[in-house]
Order: structure tokens, then sequence, then C-alpha cells
């Protein structure tokens, strides 16, 4: 069973630094990171070329604490994610899967964050 779940990371680890290869973020495309464990829901935007986070939101905040880990509520944080970019004149961005296949949670919060208006 270890052998399975282990494979399954290192795979997605694979993906990722695939992906990493060729995204990079600037002050003015900042990168929209994922990260979903089994419990959380983490999404920063960061300026790669400054080494900052711009904005970030996830479901452990306590005016997100009542978002569980699913599909509807990651479209919310997505929304949420992008009303704070709008408020820092943000409208473009990367959109890093972090390795994750972009479907359910990840496409979410992905279709959340174009309602708001922000485009990848």
């Amino acid at each position: 069973m270890m052998k399975k779940i282990e494979e399954k990371l290192r795979k997605r680890l694979q993906r990722k630094r695939h992906i990493r290869k060729q995204i990079f973020g600037t002050a003015e495309r900042p990168r929209m990171t994922v990260y979903r464990s089994n419990r959380y829901v983490y999404i920063q935007v960061i300026d790669d070329a400054g080494g900052v986070t711009i904005a970030a939101v996830n479901n452990r905040q306590k005016d997100s604490a009542d978002l569980k880990t699913n599909v509807e509520n990651a479209e919310k944080l997505g929304e949420k994610i992008g009303a704070r970019l709008k408020e820092q004149s943000v409208d473009t961005v990367v959109f890093d899967r972090n390795g994750y296949k972009y479907h359910g949670i990840v496409k979410a919060i992905a279709d959340g964050a174009r309602k708001t208006g922000l485009k990848f």
C-alpha cells in the first residue's frame, strides 16, 4: 500500500517539476498556485521575480472556516482570490496547478477565479 502512495506522490512531483520549468510569475502577470490536502485547499498568488506572495486564501481562515474541501466550496475560494486580486488591480495570472490533474477541485478554483473576470 505504501509503495502505491509513494509512486503517486513521485508522479505528482515529477509533473510539478515539468510544469514549473515553463511557468514563471511576474509583477504584471503573477503565478496563481493551488495546493490541496485531504482537509484543506490553499491558493497563493506569487510574484516570482520579486519573490513575494501578493495574495493568499485557504479554507482554514476564519472567514472561510465553514467551507469544507469540495468542488462547490473550491469555486467560492476561487471567487475570493479573484476578488482580492481585483482589489490590487491584478487582472491576469498564470495558473499553476501544482502537478494536480485539471479536474474537480482544481478546475473549480480556476472557474471561480474566471467568474470574477480574472484572465489566465
